[in-house]
């Protein structure tokens, strides 16, 4: 919908990774006042690495971690670049840095770095800022909700509270640890860590390391052990792998997959559900990360149910309290750059009167069904926000008029998963879509900043 005003709010986004930082973008471009409240002293969010993790609880338990960083040393973008940026800033090789179609994180950090300083939004940020809470003030009056914002600076003992007309969470999915429930768990007197503070595989040489979920992080981290390991020992749900994981097992007689754990022993034996075991030094738990939001107090309307949070209308309004309170950065399998963009522009407008939401009683709704029909497909809660395709983030732009992804964006990331499935420990250096990164390379999307381009499939 669309209606006739246009207002200026006074917003407060929290976080500067990739979506704060689009998010603040669009906010301004529509004319409003814009916060950024980062924890860090730099933007980036997930892609500020972070190798100092002493001082972190080794399986996340806390609900206040101290680092926010997941990313390990090693780490390289698992889709090319080509499809990774926004729509009017392509993620383009730069001299002098890494021109690979799989960078490294760095390179990633140095584009949002590019991108910050393009459209000068550090201006907008206040680093070093952690928030501890964001609740209703006048929670009764729906119509001109606003929000209590309490930060505290870094070498600062002050709670400083501001009150803003809509807050922007955009905290990330990929910081607290999603453990399992095993017996044993909390008896077991060796090592245990989840991967959220995974760096290097150097603390584990000579160690026999089992290793907890089949995940892409999961075989990642233990296609780094091996080379280091005496021995790395996979757990999976399933047994029934991908070619490219079983190339990677056959290639190292140090290497062996195994079912799910039955039970950790206090003496370090890990006993599986086929009744073998092994004596390990480490467990390292791939498995996955939880939403989390704990500066944040809507009185029980939002909440993180077995990881979904909810009720959120198209993963980023709740009914109640939209559009003053939004979410972005929710859905996961997705591109999400441009996705994160879509979101930004949709917040915006809403904000600004530009455009409206349904109903209340319609979002509602909406929502029933949305969670009615992954019931009826026998999609677990957890997987609520996995979006894996294109067709959503498409309907979902609709809501401004963003473009659709371009056909070979889409193409280009499919080829690099199936490429991944078959080849886990070489899609990186290897494929064979040049003629499609051609393609991209000469579309107006890689054209419009009018500078030279080189190729970074050469």
């Amino acid at each position: 919908m669309v209606s006739e005003t246009n207002q200026s709010k006074n917003v407060c986004v929290i976080g500067a990774g990739p979506s704060g930082l689009v998010a603040a973008r669009e906010l301004r471009r529509e004319g409003h006042k814009v916060v950024v409240l980062e924890q860090n002293h730099d933007i980036g969010g997930q892609w500020l690495y972070d190798p100092n993790v002493e001082g972190e609880d080794p399986l996340g338990r806390n609900p206040w971690l101290k680092v926010h960083s997941s990313i390990y040393e090693s780490l390289r973008l698992m889709s090319p670049r080509e499809v990774m940026g926004f729509t009017d800033f392509p993620f383009l090789v730069k001299k002098s840095r890494d021109a690979r179609r799989f960078p490294s994180h760095r390179e990633l950090l140095l584009y949002l770095e590019d991108f910050c300083e393009w459209f000068r939004l550090r201006e907008m940020i206040k680093f070093n800022t952690k928030v501890h809470y964001v609740g209703p003030l006048n929670y009764a009056v729906s119509e001109d909700l606003k929000w209590a914002v309490r930060s505290k600076e870094k070498k600062s003992e002050e709670v400083v509270e501001q009150v803003f007309d809509a807050v922007v969470v955009a905290t990330g999915h990929y910081s607290k640890p999603r453990l399992p429930s095993i017996q044993g768990m909390d008896k077991r007197r060796r090592k245990q860590i989840h991967s959220h503070i995974y760096r290097s595989p150097e603390p584990f040489r000579g160690e026999r390391v089992v290793v907890v979920g089949n995940s892409f992080s999961g075989q990642e981290i233990s296609m780094e052990l091996v080379k280091v390991a005496k021995e790395v020992h996979l757990s999976s749900k399933s047994l029934d792998i991908y070619d490219g994981l079983s190339k990677l097992i056959s290639k190292h007689e140090n290497f062996h997959l195994h079912p799910q754990i039955d039970t950790l022993q206090e003496d370090g034996n890990v006993i599986f559900t086929d009744g073998s075991s092994i004596l390990a030094d480490t467990v390292l738990y791939c498995t996955g990360y939880n939403y989390s939001f704990p500066f944040l107090d809507t009185k029980g309307v939002v909440v993180v149910d077995d990881n979904r949070v909810g009720p959120l209308y198209e993963h980023t309004f709740p009914p109640l309290l939209a559009p003053s309170l939004s979410f972005i950065g929710i859905p996961k399998k997705i591109l999400g750059l441009p996705f994160f963009e879509s979101q930004g522009k949709w917040i915006a407008q809403l904000l600004s009167g530009k455009k409206v939401l349904p109903s209340c009683e319609e979002m509602v709704k909406s929502i029933e069904q949305f969670y009615h029909s992954k019931e009826v497909a026998g999609i677990p809660k957890r997987y609520t926000h996995d979006i894996e395709g294109f067709e959503y983030c498409d309907k979902y732009g609709e809501n401004v008029g963003f473009p659709k992804l371009e056909e070979w964006r889409k193409e280009l990331t499919i080829s690099a998963v199936v490429n991944c499935f078959v080849n886990l420990e070489t899609y990186r250096d290897s494929w064979d879509d040049d003629e499609k990164v051609q393609e991209a390379l000469r579309s107006p999307y890689f054209t419009q900043l009018g500078v030279e381009l080189e190729d970074p499939s050469l």
